[in-house]
């Protein structure tokens, strides 16, 4: 069984999960969903499946990047919180690319 507290993309997500936690009460539910399905997947039989968690990870980060877009241009974030925290999202979306690469290549 994997741990998924051992995984950078996850321990990344759930950092951003607490700091949007602290900023708004909108965005929590999608970008909870992020480390949520990395959890689930990693405990999986197989790469597929595992794989298959990823992918709607990355679509709940695709969620979050827009309602912190959404969050900045209805003011309730400062300029400098959003390009934090879409720092973050992209840099997570990359990593979950990349690791669903990965396990598909092994497939």
């Amino acid at each position: 069984m994997k741990d998924f507290r051992k995984l950078i993309v996850w321990e990344k997500a759930h950092y951003l999960t607490l700091e949007i936690y602290k900023i708004t009460n909108k965005l929590r539910r999608a970008c909870t969903s992020i480390p949520t399905n990395i959890a689930e997947g990693c405990g999986r039989d197989s790469s597929k499946d595992f794989a298959r968690f990823l992918q709607i990870a990355f679509g709940s980060a695709n969620e979050v990047e827009y309602l912190i877009l959404l969050s900045s241009d209805l003011k309730y974030i400062e300029s400098e919180i959003y390009q934090n925290l879409t720092d973050n999202i992209i840099e997570i979306k990359k990593m979950l690319s990349a690791l669903i690469k990965k396990l598909r290549a092994e497939c």
